[in-house]
This record gives structure tokens, sequence and C-alpha cells, in this order.
């Protein structure tokens, strides 16, 4: 038997859906809605307050209030009683509501005679957009029964407040007040640059509205058919010189083996055979999928999920006959894609030549489709909720990657200024290629290596490109988080040689498999840890199961015969560890040289240093290496036991505070005085200010990733080296939390180009 409560619910969004399905503007909508919750509450006053920007909120509709408040009244978030709801978005009651702390008088709503009040938030993907109250002249204490019952009727009003309809309502007053729309809103940037043009709605996910099956042969046959379409033009697309996307083998062809997976299909069969339609087949595969690895911490996991859920709709737009993109819609050169989730496959959909930009509500600097936009130099920003329901095919949409802004249908001005931004990027980029046959040489002769990090299979084109002295950083992991079973030995010294053909007789260092913590192998199981990230990960696993490191380190030794092999250790946390792993390199030498295998004409064995620990035993270390590289990711993420990837500390710590400055200053001084080749690979290497100052504590070997060595680069060739070494020298006493703005401002002082 149902409650009271439920049933008066029931009763009032039974009114509700009678008011939205009627034929009356939205305006009058809401007025007949908040009668209706008025007298259905038995409440004196009800009003319903709309968020019209980030900040602001507006009464749009009301009863038993002063209505020439309505489209006049704004509110803050956080002022008053209403601004609190919006704020925390939680419900707020007040028997009396003068007396509450956060109460405002307003007095043009004419609420003078009312005491209490119970405001509820309209909430629409996890954040505020309005807030629904009620208001009564008694005294009266709200029972969580009544609190249930107005959040209930929230939940359903928050949809029409989210609505098109809504949404072109707002847009007209707006119009209609010579205002403009709100034009900017922030979000989290996965790759830099500036875009404008069109916007283009990236294809809705299916809702499935048939669930039981009346014919199960029929619907296995559907299956069947949509399912090899799909793969057939994946393949085409995927295979297509004309996109210029084939290099990107490593992500693609593992997305493309989800799309072939035949576990995974006969999961979807098996629904189908139980009565499901193939639409619902799909969806309850996903969702068991989802069910069994959504708990997980690892960040890899989590990317395949996005990776099976994206070719889960590709597969519900094949049954539905829905596979046409919105790019037919669109003719302009110029479109900037905007989509809920998105899988790398999907770029496919679209010429990628016309793409200016990205906006993914749900995205990580990981997620696969970042990564391959990035390569394509598209700037990406995510993490806007809601934004997808905000912006409409057609719009026309600026986006600025570097601050991670997007501007829907902006002013004049700002077009004006995004072009301008454009045309300098196009400048610099230009700029940039010139240096490519300039010697990466300080203003006082100061001769800098520049390697770049090499990863992905298009990472080796930068070598060319670039015109750098080597590859600092080889990222073996990468090749086996790609593949869907762990690569043999022949298969490793493809992926090595392949590399070492394309470095010619330039530098080129190895690390070892660095997996473990967010970079977990497809074929491991997780391994559970609540830490993973000081876990067992990288040379704790390789040492622990020493055949895979017994045969890397032999395809290693196979890839390099006749040339010289630079081999380094990661996580090294103690020189006990580093001894074994040097042992089983050189064991495997020995016997290539017994079998008569050509060999390397020189191996040289380093270790990076990313531990803590290690530091205080460099003394030792720095006598049986021949080589240190630096991981700032990792230094820095252990020294200050901060975690790199938590937003909420993004911005409280800094590589650039005196105290990491001076533990990078001694390493790399004690490096020099014992004669050991020390360089920098994290991403302290690829940002410009941080490489300066970098340069200015003594280090000459650095490591970028290929996309900003030109900007390093433009960096080296504008300082005085030995000017440097002196400021950044005497800001090491610091006790600010960092010294980012004082190096700023000595680079624009100084002219140093530090784009």
């Amino acid at each position: 038997m149902q409650s009271p409560a439920v049933n008066q619910a029931m009763d009032i969004l039974k009114q509700l859906r009678q008011v939205t399905e009627g034929q009356d503007e939205v305006s009058v909508k809401l007025s007949k809605i908040i009668r209706v919750i008025a007298e259905q509450t038995s409440s004196d006053a009800a009003s319903v307050y709309v968020a019209v920007d980030d900040n602001y909120l507006e009464l749009f509709a009301s009863c038993g209030l002063n209505e020439t408040a309505e489209h006049r009244l704004t509110i803050r978030y956080g002022e008053g009683l209403i601004g609190e709801v919006a704020k925390t978005t939680r419900s707020l009651a007040a028997s009396e509501a003068s007396k509450h702390p956060k109460y405002a008088y307003k007095a043009e709503l004419g609420e003078d005679a009312y005491h209490s009040f119970l405001g509820v938030p309209l909430i629409r993907w996890n954040r505020s957009i309005g807030v629904l109250v009620i208001q009564s002249k008694a005294i009266h204490e709200y029972s969580r029964a009544e609190i249930e019952i107005l959040e209930t009727v929230a939940m359903v009003l928050a949809e029409i407040v989210a609505s098109d309809e809504m949404s072109n309502y707002k847009k007209e007053l707006i119009k209609e007040r010579g205002l403009v729309t709100r034009e900017r809103v922030k979000g989290l940037s996965l790759s830099k640059g500036y875009g404008l043009g069109q916007a283009v709605i990236h294809r809705r996910r299916q809702a499935v509205s048939k669930i039981f099956a009346e014919d199960k042969e029929k619907e296995l046959e559907r299956l069947q058919v949509a399912h090899r379409q799909m793969n057939d033009d994946l393949d085409e697309k995927l295979n297509s010189t004309k996109l210029g996307i084939g290099e990107h083998v490593d992500i693609l062809d593992t997305y493309r083996m989800f799309a072939k997976d035949k576990g995974w299909y006969k999961k979807i069969a098996d629904n189908v055979n139980s009565g499901l339609t193939a639409e619902a087949a799909v969806e309850r595969a996903y969702e068991d999928m989802w069910n069994r690895l959504s708990a997980t911490n690892d960040q890899y996991l989590k990317e395949r999920l996005h990776d099976l859920r994206d070719v889960a709709d590709r597969l519900q737009n094949y049954l539905s006959g829905d596979y046409c993109t919105a790019c037919e819609v669109i003719k302009s050169n110029d479109i900037i894609v905007v989509a809920q989730t998105m899988g790398p496959a999907d770029l496919m959909d679209y010429d990628y030549h016309k793409i200016r930009g990205l906006i993914i509500e749900d995205g990580t600097p990981t997620m696969h489709v970042a990564i391959v936009a990035k390569a394509l130099n598209i700037p990406v920003i995510a993490k806007i909720k809601g934004l997808f329901n905000d912006i409409k095919t057609g719009d026309f949409v600026a986006v600025d990657g570097n601050d991670g802004y997007v501007y829907i249908n902006p002013s004049l001005v700002i077009q004006e200024k995004f072009k301008t931004k454009i045309a300098e990027k196009q400048k610099l980029q230009a700029r940039l290629d010139e240096l490519k046959k300039l010697p990466s040489k300080t203003l006082d002769g100061v001769r800098i290596w520049q390697y770049i990090n090499v990863g992905l299979a298009f990472d080796l084109d930068y070598i060319e490109t670039t015109n750098c002295d080597g590859v600092g950083l080889y990222r073996t992991e990468i090749p086996f988080m790609a593949s869907d079973v762990m690569p043999d030995v022949e298969r490793q010294i493809s992926y090595y040689k392949e590399l070492m053909d394309k470095a010619g007789n330039k530098k080129v260092i190895f690390r070892s498999l660095d997996v473990g913590s967010d970079k977990l192998l497809p074929y491991w199981s997780a391994m559970g840890e609540e830490n993973p990230a000081i876990g067992w990960r990288s040379i704790r696993i390789t040492l622990d199961r020493r055949a895979i490191l017994r045969k890397q380190m032999r395809a290693f030794l196979r890839a390099a015969a006749g040339k010289e092999l630079n081999v380094m250790f990661p996580m090294i946390s103690d020189v006990s560890e580093f001894e074994e792993a040097k042992e089983t390199l050189m064991i495997e030498l020995d016997k290539e040289k017994r079998r008569g295998t050509p060999v390397p004409s020189k191996v040289n064995v380093g270790l990076m240093v990313e531990v803590p620990s290690i530091v205080f035993q460099l003394e030792e270390v720095l006598k049986q290496t021949d080589f240190i590289s630096i991981g700032t990711n990792d230094l820095a993420q252990f020294t200050f036991a901060c975690d790199r990837g938590n937003p909420r500390l993004a911005e409280r710590y800094d590589v650039l505070s005196a105290p990491f400055l001076r533990l990078m200053g001694d390493i790399v001084a004690k490096a020099d005085a014992a004669g050991v080749y020390c360089s920098v690979c994290g991403e302290m290497a690829s940002n410009p200010i941080e490489a300066m100052a970098l340069i200015g504590l003594g280090y000459r070997n650095l490591s970028s990733t290929g996309t900003s060595f030109g900007r390093v680069k433009s960096m080296i060739r504008t300082i005085n080296a030995g000017e440097v070494s002196d400021y950044v020298k005497s800001l090491l006493k610091s006790k600010k939390r960092t010294l980012r703005p004082q190096l700023m401002a000595y680079a624009y002082d100084h002219g140093i180009e530090i784009y």
C-alpha cells in the first residue's frame, strides 16, 4: 500500500503532465505549474528561479508574490536562502525564514507576510539550474515527507527547465532585453589551441524503446547484419589513407579489437536468445561489463569502458539505421564537434581537416579520443556538464584550449580576438618550423641537447620533423597496452627495430616495461590494491615476473644489433633493485654472445630517478650506472605526497617551488660531479618556463614531447644560461609556495620566448 506522501506526489505529477503536454507557450506553462504546486501543497506562495548564467538566478514564475518582480529580480548564487539552495544543491527548510542566518530581504517580492520557507534545487548533470520554492504565512516546520514531495516535483520541473523549449525561451528574453547570451563557460583543457567554427552535435545515444523480442530469429539476423556492416565501415575508415589516421594504429586497432570481439558478440546473441530485442541485448551486454569493471580504480580499464560504450552506441546506431553524421548537415569547412562522450574511431566519422575543436562533456587527458585529437593538433575541452544540451548544431562556437574556455555564439569582438590568436599561432608554428635547422644553443653559447619522448607510433615522425638529438624516453609499455596478448620477443623486436631504424645514428633510450598503477595490461587481471601508485608496479612487477624482463632485454639486444643500446629501469627505490635489473640484462647479453647472435656495439645501463628514496642513495647509484634520467611526474608526486591526477590538488603544489628546485639542483650537481649523463624526461622538460628553470639549475639534456619540442627550443635560443642560472639560484631560499610568477616575470623582462 502506497503512503499518503507518494499518492500526493503522484497526483501533483499527474496534473503537471497535463500542463506540460498542453499547447501553451513555456511562460504560460510555468505559471500554471507554479499555481498547481501552490494549491496541491497548500502553500500561500510558490515560485521558480532559473539559472541565467553561472552566477545568477532569475525569478521566472510565481504565485502569491508580486508578479512585477518576474524577470526583474535576480539572485546571486549563495545570496539569501534561494541562493544558498542553488549553491549547495541541497534543500533548505525554515519555519521562520527571516531568522535564518542566510536570509536576505527582497522588498520587490512582497513576501513580508510569509514566515515558513522551503526551497529545493532543480538539478541537471550534478549542478543546480534553478530553485523551486513554496512559502506559507503560518510558522510551519516542514516534514521530511513534505520535503521529499517537493524534491520529486523538482525532478520533473528540472527536465522542463533544461528543455529545448525553455532554452529558446531564455534566448528570446535575452534578445528582447538587448543583451547577449552567456558567452563563456569553463572546462578542462585536454589539448591546447584555438578554434572557431559551427557546432556539430555528435550523434546522440540511442534510447532502447522496445525491450522484449517478438521474433528471436529476426532479431538475431538484424544483429548479424548490423554487426557486419559496422565492422566493414570501421575497416574502411580506419584503413583509409585519405583520413591520415592510419599511423595511430596502437589506439585504433585496440578499438577495432573491441568491435570484432567474438566473446562480446556472443554475449549479445545470448541475450537475444533469452528473449531480448537486439538493441536491449547490446545494452544488457554493456551493463554487465560496466557492473564488473566500473568499480576499478585503474584508469586504463576505465578508458577501455569508454571504448566499449562507444562501440555499443555505434552498434545501436547501425541497428536503428541511423549511422550518418551531422557533417552532412553542416557544409562549413570549419566545425566544432560537441559530444557527451567519444571513442577514438568517432573522429573517423568526420573529415578531421575541418575539425577546429572538440568539446566533450565527460573526458580525461588519457581518454583515447583526446590522445588522437591532440596528435592532430585539435584543441579539446572536457568536463562541462550540460553543455551538450546547450549547444545546437549550427551554433557558432569558439574554443580556447589554452585556458579551457568555450564561447557559445560569441560576439564579433570575441570572434576577432580568436582570429588574431589563430593567426598568431600559425605564425608561431611557421617560426618554430624555421628553428628546425638551427642548433639548440643559448645566447651565451651553451649547447642544450634536446630529445623527444616516444610512445605511440605517430611519435616516431617527430624524430625527423623536429630534427631532435634523439629519443630520451621510449615508453615500451604502450605497445604492450595496445596489444590483446603479451607481445612475444619477435613482435617486440619489430617495435624496437622500427624506432632504431627511424632514429639512425641518434641516441635512443629505452625504458623497460613500466606498467601497474594506472597502466594495466588488458590481459592481466587487476591487482585490487588500495594504493596502486605506490604498489606492485613497474620494475617491481618485472623483477617478480623475471621471464617478462628477460624477454624484453633479449628483444632490446637483438633490435640494437651493431648499434649503441641504452636501457633504463623505472621506479627504482633501492640500489639492490637496480643491481638485479642490470644483472638480468648482462646475463641476457652473455647468452646472446654465446649463441653467436649479433649484439649491440655498446650497452649503457641507467635508471630513472622518480622515487625519493633513491635520491638518498644517489652517490652509490652513480658509481654503478652509465646515466640517469629524472621522471619529474612521479618524483613530484611522491615528494609532495600528492596525487597528480587529483583536481583538488592540481593548484596546491608546484614543481617550481624552492624545495623541489633544490632537490632537482642537488641531483644534477651530484651527477655532474660523478661525470654521469643526466637528463629530464618528465613534464618539466616539455614546459618552456619549467625547462628554463632546469637549465638554470644546470641541466643540459632535456627530453620533451614532440608537440612541445619547438616551443622549448625557442626558449633555449632566447636565454642567457649564465644569467638564468644566477637568477634561479637566487630564488632557492624563498619560502613562497611557488616561484612561477617570478620566473614568468623574468622571462618577459628579458625577452625570453615561453609560448
